[in-house]
């Protein structure tokens, strides 16, 4: 049977990792992040990477273990997240998956194989085609070689075209075909999955308002002006965090600092709303409602018996 996960997701600003803490000390567990962002080093008040003092003293794992300036995989962390699941019960501990990414939660928690970095040297041969022949011919060979993934992909959409492509040409199963195999796995862990959300949609932008002014009050534009400083690119994958792209206009003197916290506003809440759409099409998750002024003792308690509910603890 697969090893229980606890996992504490939902949108952001909803204190997942107060709950994943209090679980993890309830439960003899430690704390895996499942954020996308938490991930870069020097990023900590712009991504909410909790504090010693939040993590109350539990191990935490997954954060800060990249360099801003490198792009990171769902591949790369269901890899790399995966092997931090798997020492933690080899010790005995319960691991608590905490955080907002959807697909990197679901993604480690199906043990999905993402399509390997082929060995061989198709992408070169696909990229110059590309730029000879136009991004349509390789598109249309992709139509004849696996009709399905073709059909997915914007005739536009250079990135997957030409990793479909490369995937075939270097191992020989089309990327549909990979997908179909590793979708009909069972899954690896065994999800007990809560979900939090404010019951009122309003408490949750009130909210998310009030910890961006708290970013910024604890320093967020500095950590931007370090990025940079560091030489950190400004289309890196790191630099397209929320709260960083939108304070770059306003570092460059191109428009007004407040006007730059308050796109880092709408933009937070934009994502919230993507977040929550995320999370809906979980079919086994608990949900649990927060009130403007959150009861955190009964949500503790509430999660506890869900938790216990479920054969954990």
């Amino acid at each position: 049977m697969a090893p229980p996960i606890i996992v504490v997701c939902g949108p952001t600003a909803t204190g997942k990792t107060k709950l994943g803490v209090a679980l993890a000390q309830r439960f003899h567990g430690e704390v895996v992040s499942a954020d996308s962002m938490q991930l870069y080093r020097g990023m900590a008040i712009g991504t909410a990477q909790p504090t010693p003092e939040e993590m109350g003293g539990i191990p935490h794992h997954m954060l800060a273990v990249a360099d801003p300036r490198e792009p990171y995989s769902v591949g790369r962390y269901v890899e790399e997240a995966g092997r931090c699941l798997e020492d933690i019960l080899r010790r005995g501990k319960q691991p608590i998956l905490v955080g907002g990414t959807g697909l990197y939660i679901d993604s480690l928690l199906s043990g999905r194989d993402f399509s390997p970095k082929p060995p061989g040297n198709s992408r070169a041969r696909l990229q110059a085609r590309a730029a000879q022949e136009g991004l349509q011919a390789l598109w249309a060979e992709l139509q004849g070689i696996d009709p399905a993934a073709a059909a997915r992909v914007h005739p536009n959409d250079e990135k997957r075209i030409l990793r479909a492509l490369e995937v075939w040409y270097d191992t020989g199963e089309t990327i549909s075909q990979h997908n179909q195999r590793t979708q009909a796995v069972p899954p690896r862990y065994q999800a007990v999955t809560l979900i939090l959300n404010y019951r009122e949609r309003q408490d949750l932008y009130a909210r998310i308002d009030q910890r961006v002014d708290e970013m910024m009050a604890r320093g967020l534009l500095d950590e931007a002006k370090a990025l940079l400083a560091n030489r950190v690119p400004q289309d890196a994958t790191a630099m397209q965090a929320i709260g960083y792209k939108e304070l770059l206009p306003a570092l460059a003197g191109q428009c007004p600092l407040e006007d730059a916290v308050a796109l880092v506003k709408l933009r937070s809440r934009q994502y919230a709303k993507r977040q929550l759409s995320w999370f809906r099409r979980n079919q086994g998750g608990k949900w649990f409602y927060l009130e403007k002024i959150p009861n955190f003792p009964a949500l503790l308690q509430d999660s506890t018996d869900f938790v216990r509910e479920k054969g954990v603890g």
